[in-house]
């Protein structure tokens, strides 16, 4: 029941832009050259009478199919055409406009912004993430004004504004990165189901655009979206070719993209269509077998970058900084350095002053933690998926891991190393 209501929409889909094409063009082309354009397009010829019958063209249809071809159309009966195309809804009109001029509204909007001047680009992005440059100002303003309360330094105070600021809005680049990846992945893994049933649809003898419309399904999101996108183009005109290489430019995937060239050089050179989606959708399936094996291959490698970064970098840091100022705190609480100087014969080496502070090695074990993990993070995604950007999400979990592991052993140890000081 389900499915034949969903046919049923599709072909309603399919009349409708049938008769907005007839509509919006009926005045500027012959019937005869609006038929065969749109039998070209995939449409039968059971639908493209319908379509004539319901705006009253289908006599115009007959009448001009005995004229020749360099015969004119007769002005009254474009009149009367028009006249009657009036009649039906407004909104149906409008169907064939909005699809046909959709590409080129995208391409004039991106082409007017490269053109404008760069403060007016800036105004826009202000204009366009308001809420996002307000909330970071908000939580910016909060940072500073604790660390302002911590270490009554106006300095530090701004300088924690202005890098929480950075912080906040690269959390958002980094999150939007991640979402993306995400749902490249998730069309790549659903892709060769939409093949599938794509070459199923057309041994069933189904024309290219139903078989793609009707491919589309919800379970298959987000990937449904673009097979509507896809199968509206070629209704309207477009080729396969095309419609596909826009496709790969919307979902940005290299793997998909790879493909689809592959289905196109197929396409070229005669092969059969269904055939050929159903080898691509085999092969793309071995192939992401062959990816989860190499991944679970190499799955050693990365939990040993794991520990060593997230683990064994924070330990070491921390028992180097405890030992440094341990023996620094021993040295500079040492009384009666002249009795000890009258000694310093029979001793292998000397006391000297030591200019380097605690907080400095603290600070730049801190630093050279946080490195660590970032590089780690996208080593790990480099050895386990085969791209750095999957990595980014191991960044946020590694560096937490990491200070907590190096205080929490600093706290732990600290009596511990006095007492085995002495």
């Amino acid at each position: 029941m389900e499915k034949d209501k969903r046919v049923e929409e599709v072909m309603e889909r399919r009349m409708n832009v049938i008769i907005g094409y007839l509509k919006a063009y009926s005045g500027k082309y012959s019937i005869n050259a609006l038929k065969k354009k749109i039998l070209d397009s995939g449409y039968t010829q059971g639908e493209l009478e319908q379509a004539l019958e319901s705006i009253g063209l289908s006599e115009q249809l007959t009448s001009t199919l005995i004229v020749k071809p360099e015969q004119k159309e007769d002005k009254t009966s474009k009149k009367e055409t028009v006249k009657k195309s009036k009649i039906r809804p407004a909104s149906q009109n409008e169907v064939f406009k909005e699809i046909e001029n959709l590409a080129e509204k995208r391409l004039e909007e991106k082409a007017g912004q490269k053109n404008q001047p760069k403060n007016v680009l800036i105004s826009l992005w202000m204009h366009k993430n308001k809420k996002k440059l307000t909330i970071g100002a908000i939580l910016s303003v909060v940072a500073s004004l604790l660390l302002l309360a911590v270490y009554k330094r106006p300095i530090i105070s701004l300088a924690g504004f202005f890098v929480f600021f950075a912080l906040f809005f690269l959390y958002g680049y980094f999150k939007r990165i991640l979402k993306e990846s995400s749902r490249i992945t998730k069309i790549e893994s659903i892709f060769p189901d939409f093949l599938q049933l794509m070459a199923s649809n057309l041994r069933a003898g189904m024309t290219i655009d139903r078989s793609i419309l009707m491919s589309s399904r919800p379970e298959f999101h987000p990937l449904d979206k673009e097979i509507m996108i896809v199968g509206k183009d070629i209704a309207t005109g477009k080729t396969l070719e095309n419609s596909l290489l826009d496709m790969t430019k919307r979902i940005k995937s290299n793997k998909i993209e790879k493909m689809v060239f592959i289905i196109i050089s197929g396409i070229r050179a005669g092969g059969n269509l269904s055939v050929l989606l159903e080898e691509t959708s085999r092969n793309m399936r071995k192939r992401e077998f062959v990816e989860k094996r190499a991944s679970s291959n190499v799955l050693m490698y990365v939990i040993f970058i794991f520990v060593a970064a997230a683990i064994g970098a924070p330990v070491l840091f921390s028992l180097s900084t405890l030992l440094v100022e341990t023996l620094m705190n021993t040295i500079s609480s040492m009384q009666g350095m002249d009795s000890l100087a009258s000694t310093s014969s029979s001793i292998p080496f000397s006391f000297g002053e030591v200019n380097i502070s605690l907080d400095f090695i603290k600070y730049f074990s801190i630093v050279f933690i946080i490195m660590t993990d970032v590089l780690a993070s996208l080593i790990l995604g480099l050895v386990g998926k085969g791209e750095e950007r999957d990595g980014i999400k191991y960044i946020i979990p590694m560096v937490l891991i990491s200070l907590v592991l190096f205080f929490a052993l600093r706290y732990l140890l600290a009596g511990f190393v006095v007492n085995l000081m002495g």
